[in-house]
């Protein structure tokens, strides 16, 4: 197996070709001794066979540069390090002390591996050149292949939550924390624009971050706070699109998600500012839930809330057969399972009577 392996300092890597040759005879016999009954990678090898070329991802790679670790090698390491739930660091290690391991990847027994930074690397490459579904395109080919995806076959799709990397905000946390994100953008972008607007009182209204333990007790209390804090919010966006102000302010992000979220949380009528409520509101699927993940949506299924995404994972399930994925799709929070149903569908299963559809979505 190659080793050599650029990091992450802007330098080009190239694509030296590894070709697997068949499991070393060493290798094949320590395995089976060791196994006789097999392992997760043992049966993978044996049923598939190789699985990945290094041509398949040379679309990642530069032509010149120091030679990357094998693509091929790190994508059959990618789907055992999935299996078997390990961090970077792990999977490298099991390359180097597993056997099994060896076995899959066709390596001899006293083969070093790589450096973990080699599956991070891979990943960012998939992700960048638009190559993140090869790996699941391929598996399902060579499952086709073998006979254990077939025309006519029949699948379902069900869904978990994906946690948004900010915690769930309540509605005045976040138009607060919100103008409080935009201020602090405006106040390191143009300190002497936005000086002269503020005062003391907007200093201990948003000097702090925005916690839901501290707002003034009582319904009406807190909904004249929340009117506040929209009317400092309107005097901020109209300053920056008056004509004196330099245009570029209207770019900085923090104030493009003040303006989306005042036009989704606030009505104004003149000098009135109010909440918005019930039906007048947005529906969740467009609402941002927080100022600082702003494709994160509020999603419920089964009676658990969530900001955040959805994974949509759709899988054979014909009762002589194994159960296969056939697509993996993330979206935001709100999509439900059946939306995702017929982009689910892969080409060989044309049945569309699906099984076991994941219900409470």
């Amino acid at each position: 197996m190659i080793v050599g392996f650029v990091g992450w300092n802007g330098s080009s890597v190239s694509l030296e070709a590894w070709g697997d040759r068949g499991v070393p005879e060493l290798t094949a016999r320590v395995v089976r001794a060791s196994f006789p009954k097999g392992t997760l990678a043992v049966r993978i090898r044996d049923a598939l066979g190789p699985l990945f070329t290094d041509e398949l991802f040379v679309r990642a790679f530069s032509a010149v540069g120091r030679p990357a670790a094998s693509p091929g090698a790190s994508a059959l390491v990618s789907v055992l390090q999935y299996a078997e739930g390990l961090s970077d660091r792990q999977a490298a290690d099991q390359v180097r002390a597993r056997i099994d391991w060896k076995y899959l990847l066709g390596l001899e027994l006293d083969d070093a591996g790589f450096d973990f930074t080699v599956l991070a690397d891979f990943r960012a490459r998939l992700i960048k050149h638009d190559l993140e579904e090869k790996v699941l395109d391929v598996i399902l080919d060579r499952c086709a292949r073998h006979g254990l995806l077939r025309a006519g076959g029949r699948q379902r799709t069900d869904s978990t939550h994906v946690l948004a990397a900010v915690r769930t905000l309540n509605r005045m946390e976040f138009v607060g924390e919100t103008l409080r994100a935009a201020l602090e953008a405006l106040a390191a972008a143009a300190p002497d624009w936005l000086a002269p607007m503020i005062d003391a009182g907007w200093a201990e209204r948003y000097g702090t971050r925005i916690d839901s333990y501290h707002f003034p007790k009582g319904e009406d209390v807190r909904r004249r706070w929340a009117e506040q804090v929209g009317r400092d919010g309107y005097l901020i966006l109209d300053a920056v699109a008056a004509s004196s102000a330099p245009a570029w302010l209207q770019e900085i992000p923090a104030v493009q998600v003040l303006a989306q979220a005042w036009e989704q949380q606030y009505q104004r009528d003149g000098q009135e500012v109010r909440w918005r409520e019930g039906k007048d509101l947005p529906p969740s699927r467009d609402r941002l839930a927080s100022p600082y993940d702003t494709d994160a949506r509020y999603g419920l299924k089964r009676g658990n809330g969530w900001p955040g995404y959805k994974v949509h994972l759709s899988e054979t399930c014909d009762p002589d057969m194994p159960r296969i994925i056939t697509n993996v799709v993330t979206t935001d929070a709100t999509i439900t399972d059946t939306e995702m149903t017929a982009t689910g569908l892969h080409p060989l299963i044309l049945d569309t009577r699906l099984c076991g559809l994941g219900q409470g979505s």
